[in-house]
């Protein structure tokens, strides 16, 4: 017989439960489309195109696009008051914060030349 997921929750002790639906809670704010994270800032689709220089149907447009490029993530997001990292994720390593990929102004790449000094 099939086991209803509702039925374990409403047999579980009330400590229990809330326990679990605050984890939920924090598992789903995880999480978060364009759009969401837009609401969830409590702003305005008109709001963020004007920090951004756009306008509001650019903003929607924006939010329901599921290919964005790194550089209009970043300036989106520094719209909304906050910061873009990127992290990628291996199975047999911690995760490692990619560096020069989402920053405004990367910092300059190392030429691998050793620059000699004249002195006469």
């Amino acid at each position: 017989m099939a086991v209803n997921v509702n039925d374990k929750i409403k047999k579980l002790r009330p400590a229990q439960r809330k326990k679990i639906e605050a984890r939920a809670a924090e598992l789903i704010a995880e999480e978060m489309s364009l759009r969401e994270l837009r609401r969830a800032r409590k702003l305005t689709q008109v709001r963020v195109a004007k920090t951004l220089g756009i306008t509001q149907d650019s903003v929607s447009r924006l939010e329901k696009r599921s290919d964005v490029l790194l550089s209009t993530l970043r300036k989106t997001i520094k719209a909304m008051g906050g910061d873009l990292s990127l992290i990628a994720e291996f199975p047999d390593r911690p995760p490692v914060v990619l560096t020069g990929i989402a920053e405004e102004y990367p910092a300059p790449k190392p030429t691998g030349r050793k620059h000699m000094s004249a002195h006469a």
